[in-house]
């Protein structure tokens, strides 16, 4: 029997590596990645637009990401039922004071099974300073987004900010 213990032992191990290194392939698999990478993309399209939400046309290009009933639940601003109330506070809040950057690495994709998908990751802001240039960014929080794809339209209908 005590043959067997380490032949047991080096099977169960065996096992456990090969389920890890499933699990890791499955995350890394090509839809994901695709996923991974077009939100990636509108996210970083619509915080472009955010960034420049002072520019002609900028804050209307932002507010074309999210769906007209969309909800944006802030730990210290409270809860924003529409688009319109959001852009307003975005417009008298944001535009020309502060933008917001994507913490690298931070960025999480999930699918969202006959829906869209869930992004989660870390931002900061970086308040303007005078002459246009910013200050470094200071703090972080945390981010939640969910993201609708319909009629091969991506929106985003539920957004989170939090832990600031």
């Amino acid at each position: 029997m005590p043959a067997l213990r380490p032949s047991l032992c080096s099977l169960v191990l065996t096992g456990m590596v090969m389920t890890a290194q499933a699990a890791r392939a499955a995350d890394d698999s090509p839809v994901e990645s695709a996923l991974h990478r077009t939100i990636a993309a509108l996210d970083s399209a619509a915080f472009d637009a955010f960034n420049r939400c002072q520019e002609p046309g900028q804050l209307a290009r932002y507010a074309s990401f999210f769906d007209p009933a969309v909800e944006f639940y802030h730990d210290l601003g409270g809860v924003t039922w529409t688009r319109d109330a959001m852009i307003a506070q975005t417009a008298a809040n944001v535009c020309g004071k502060f933008q917001r950057e994507l913490v690298p690495g931070t960025l999480k994709v999930w699918p969202i099974k006959d829906y869209g998908a869930l992004a989660r990751g870390e931002h900061a802001f970086c308040h303007y300073k005078p002459g246009g240039g910013t200050h470094p960014c200071e703090g972080r929080a945390e981010f939640t987004i969910l993201w609708r794809l319909q009629d091969q339209r991506w929106t985003i209908t539920r957004a989170f900010s939090y832990a600031h």
